[in-house]
Parts: C-alpha cells; sequence; structure tokens
C-alpha cells in the first residue's frame, strides 16, 4: 500500500478515538509532577492547542524557557501555561537566564500567574502572535521587563499584572512593544488593569505597535516618560515593510499617570530617530500628576505625528511655581534629521491636527491648545489627597459631572472604533486580582479624570470578582474588546453612532468561567497515541517532512 495511504488509513482510525480530541494537562513541580523543570518540559514535548501546563507555586524554577513554534495553540484554543494554586501559597517563581521566557514563533498562548524576574537581556520576550501574559508579576529585570520582538510578532495582551524594577539607562524598558506590520498586519497591543511603577531605566511603556489600546493602567515614576508612542524601528523591518505601510494608532482612556522624575515629559508622541508613528492618538478620561516642581509637559509630539485628540482628562502639577505645558510641539529646529526615510523633522506627518473638549487645566497652565473646547481652568482639581496620591475626586471637585459623555469625532481626523469612554477604574497603586476591576458608575454625567467621585455615581460596584457577576449593560460606548485578537477584529468597523446601545463590556467573569472549567487529563494511552501520530506525520518510512 503506497505509504500516503497508510498515513490516511491510520489517521481516519484514529478519529475513531473521541479521547483523542481531549486536551493534554502536564504538570511541573518540585516533586511528585511530571517534570521538576518548566524548560525540560517545552524542550521535551510538542504542546497542542487547548494543552494546560499546571506549575506548582512557592517554588522556583530556572529560567532560559523557550517556548517554540512547535508549542503553539490555535485561534479560541490556546496552550496555557499556569500557577496550580491548589499547591503552594506563593506564585512559581521563574528566575534568571538571558530571557526568562521566550515566546519563539509559539503563536496562541496564554501565560498566566507567574512571578518573572531576572532575565539579563528581558524577563518575558515574545517573538510570536496572540500572546496574552495575566495575572503575572515582572520585576526584578536588568534589562526589559516585557519585550516585543521586532520580527514574527503580533498581538498581545498584558492585563492584570504587575511590572516594576525593570529597564536600564535610555535604550532597555519596563515595557517594550512592537508588531511585525508585514507578518501579522492589523495587530493589536491590548494594555488593560495593569500597574506599572517605579522604572530604573527607559520609559515605563515604550510602543511601537500598529494599534495600543491601553485602558484602566496606573503608571507611576518613570526614569524618562511614562509612555512613550512612536512608530517602527525602521532599521529592523522586514523586507516589504515601509513607513506608509501602517500607521501607529493609540487609545489611551482611563489611565492614571504619576510623573516624579526631573524629566519633563510624561507622553512623548510622534516619532524618534528611528521611527514615525504618523499615527493618531487619542486620550480620554485621564489623570495626569506631575509630583514635582520644575516644567513640565503633559504631552510632547515631535517627528511625525498625525494627530492628537483629547477629551475628559485632567492635568495637575504640585509645588511652587507650577505651570505645566498640556501640548507641547517640538518644531523641525529642535530635532536632529532621522536615520532612515522620511528624513521629515516636522512634528505633524500632515500639518497640526488637534481636537478636544472638557479637560480640566491649572489656570497657570500653557501651551493649552486653541483647538479644545470647553475646558475648565482652576488652582485646585479637587482630589481626595494628592500628596497621598488617593487621586478620587472629592464631591465638591471641580471635575464632577464636567465631563463629555459624548466626546465628538473630528471628522477629518476619526480614530477608527475607539472605546467612547471609561467603564472601570484603573488600579490604586496595588496589582489587581483576576475579575476585581471596579466598575465606573458616573453620576448625572461622567466626571473629568480617570475615576468618578467617591459619591458621585451611587455606591460603587465590584464587578466579577470571586464570584463572577453578569456583566453590565451600557448605552453610549463600546466596550473594550475581551482580547487583542477580537480587538483587531473591531478596529475593521467604525465606531459606534453617538448615543446607540453597545453590547455588554468585556466581562472578566467569562475569562473566570472559563478558567474554572473542568481540565480533562489525557490518559496516558491516548499521549502514546499522540506521540505515535506526531512519529507518522514526521514520515517514518524515509522521507523526511521538514517541521517549521
Amino acid at each position: 500500500m503506497p505509504h500516503a495511504l497508510i498515513r490516511t488509513a491510520l489517521a481516519c482510525a484514529c478519529l475513531a478515538l473521541p479521547s483523542l480530541a481531549l486536551a493534554a494537562t502536564y504538570t511541573v513541580g518540585p516533586s511528585g509532577r511530571q517534570y521538576t523543570q518548566l524548560s525540560a518540559l517545552v524542550d521535551s514535548v510538542d504542546l497542542e492547542p487547548g494543552d494546560v501546563v499546571l506549575v506548582d507555586g512557592g517554588a522556583t524554577y530556572s529560567g532560559n524557557i523557550v517556548v517554540r513554534s512547535g508549542d503553539r495553540g490555535a485561534a479560541g484554543n490556546p496552550v496555557t501555561f499556569r500557577w496550580n494554586r491548589s499547591v503552594g501559597s506563593t506564585r512559581p517563581v521563574l528566575s534568571g537566564g538571558s530571557h526568562t521566557v521566550k515566546f519563539q514563533q509559539s503563536n496562541h498562548v496564554v501565560f498566566e500567574g507567574f512571578d518573572v524576574r531576572g532575565g539579563t537581556s528581558s524577563c518575558v520576550f515574545s517573538e510570536a502572535h496572540d500572546v496574552t501574559v495575566r495575572d503575572s508579576i515582572i520585576r526584578d529585570c536588568p534589562s526589559h521587563g516585557i519585550l516585543g520582538a521586532d520580527n514574527n510578532s503580533g498581538s498581545f495582551t498584558l492585563e492584570y499584572s504587575e511590572v516594576y524594577n525593570a529597564g536600564s539607562g535610555t535604550h532597555r524598558h519596563p515595557i517594550y512593544m512592537q508588531s511585525d506590520q508585514v507578518a501579522y498586519p492589523g495587530s493589536v497591543f491590548l494594555m488593560r488593569y495593569n500597574y506599572v511603577h517605579d522604572g530604573n531605566g527607559g520609559s515605563l511603556l515604550k510602543n511601537r505597535h500598529e494599534r495600543a489600546l491601553i485602558y484602566y493602567n496606573w503608571f507611576e515614576n518613570s526614569a524618562y516618560q511614562e509612555l512613550e508612542l512612536i512608530g517602527p524601528d525602521c532599521e529592523t523591518q522586514q523586507s516589504g515593510w515601509t513607513p506608509n505601510l501602517r500607521r501607529e494608532d493609540v487609545d489611551l482612556v482611563g489611565n492614571v499617570i504619576v510623573h516624579t522624575s526631573s524629566w519633563r515629559n510624561a507622553i512623548r508622541t510622534g516619532g524618534d530617530l528611528n521611527g514615525r508613528s504618523q499615527g493618531r492618538l487619542r486620550m480620554v478620561n485621564n489623570t495626569i500628576v506631575f509630583n514635582r516642581s520644575g516644567i513640565a509637559n503633559a504631552v510632547l509630539v515631535q517627528l511625525g505625528q498625525e494627530s492628537v485628540e483629547m477629551h475628559n482628562n485632567v492635568v495637575h502639577q504640585t509645588g511652587s511655581g507650577a505651570a505645566p505645558n498640556i501640548l507641547r510641539v517640538h518644531e523641525a529646529s529642535e530635532v536632529e534629521t532621522p536615520y532612515c526615510a522620511p528624513t521629515s523633522r516636522e512634528p505633524w506627518s500632515s500639518g497640526r491636527k488637534v481636537a478636544g473638549s472638557n479637560n480640566w487645566v491649572q489656570s497657570s497652565a500653557a501651551l493649552v491648545p486653541a483647538e479644545l473646547t470647553g475646558t475648565l481652568r482652576g488652582t485646585d482639581p479637587g482630589l481626595s489627597n494628592i500628596g497621598q496620591l488617593q487621586l478620587r475626586p472629592t464631591a465638591n471637585s471641580p471635575l464632577v459631572s464636567a465631563g463629555n459623555p459624548q466626546p465628538p469625532t473630528p471628522s477629518a481626523f476619526p480614530f477608527p472604533s475607539p472605546l467612547l469612554l471609561p467603564q472601570f477604574d484603573p488600579p490604586q497603586r496595588a496589582k489587581l486580582a483576576i475579575g476585581a476591576q471596579v466598575a465606573r458608575v458616573p453620576g448625572a454625567r461622567i466626571d473629568i479624570g480617570a475615576m468618578e467621585a467617591a459619591g458621585g455615581g451611587g455606591a460603587r460596584l465590584r464587578r466579577n470578582g470571586s464570584q463572577p457577576l453578569a456583566p453590565l449593560r451600557t448605552s453610549g460606548a463600546r466596550a473594550p474588546a475581551a482580547s487583542a485578537s477580537q480587538a483587531r477584529a473591531a478596529a475593521a468597523h467604525d465606531a459606534p453612532a453617538a448615543g446607540a446601545v453597545a453590547p455588554p463590556a468585556s466581562s472578566a467573569g467569562q475569562v473566570l468561567r472559563a478558567q474554572s472549567t473542568d481540565v480533562r487529563i489525557t490518559p496516558p494511552v491516548v499521549a502514546l497515541w499522540r506521540r505515535w501520530l506526531h512519529w507518522l506525520a514526521s514520515d517514518p518510512f524515509g522521507r523526511q517532512t521538514v517541521r517549521h
């Protein structure tokens, strides 16, 4: 019988074994488990879609863990690495190595519940598409904390995590994200419910990703700016890439940004000498606090930004002589010539484009864009306790019910599929557990800034806690995507019309319910069958098959 027919017949016979459809569960722990090191497991097993790796807590495991292309999941059916919470009261620690954990073209992977530290090049390195890092602590990284590769990287989700004590110098950052616009066009970086603080170098977030959705995060104490939002590095792209292939857009909604360093900028957007974004920055309901005196730029534009849109933001500076610049623009005469085309030094890619409404700024603030409408000015934003960084408005704050409930989209430069208004609070200077986000409940009208006043919206409602609740329905706003892959699909559609009823908000409860699903462990005989199928796929009859 021809070899191809033999393989086909054997494969058809295997379909008669229903247990083959079951995902496998692998265990890692210091004793009594299948593997004692996570690196040993991924080096010896090709993980399949739906497989789960449970890693015991209360133990430390060696770094240099490389999850390769043979360990990839499938869209909607990822490979999952997860803390086995039934063992050990603390998270499993992954420590050391060059890249402590590297996802090397291992697409569709979830990484949940780990404490990652000590990688000399990075703690987490993603060279893959559709990777989710959830409920993890990334810390004490002498170089990059989380690093996205220039090539072979696509969508990435970071949620419910804490990143601190990472970065070094000017070029290594606590979080540094980029996507491969040739290999994975339309990919999304979704960052939500994270606490990122105390950077040792670089910017807390340096983003070169094609589309970044940055929702409900607390950023504090960067060595340089908290957010650097620029274009792809022109010197590292694949063949077929051009600066005009894609635009790099950022939707920045419901975040707290606390700037304490002497560096002048909280946010820098547009480009550096290696890459222009030529993209659109949309800022809605963010709280920006400069917790020191001296020159302060809330937003600095340079080297190729298309547009800036600002609604319902509050910008405040403490100390004597406070006069923060709201939108500082580096003109062509103030910057060097970029290293590669386009070599224009102009701050705007196609002329100045600025719009916005209902922002609060200090009376002493400078460089307040004339294009902004409904701007409120005052000496005190009425936050609970700025000295202790308790940044919720008081009941008598001028921010209360002063926001725009329907931020208008500029017709000349509309942001594609934005999150209209925030639906949750950011973390309060602490890591959030999965599903522990607090729903934002506006009063008569939405407040300015990242949080509602303590009494302005009635009782604070915790959603999807230990007992998941059905998500609330909201009107007039598009809910954040449940994952980067869903967000990418949403980007293909226009924003909902003003006043339109949107679908329910993204439900972390759905995540929790998915986690509570019974895990079925593959019987040894089935695992043996699967390995035998891999052997058949390699053509044991003499013809070599190349695996990628």
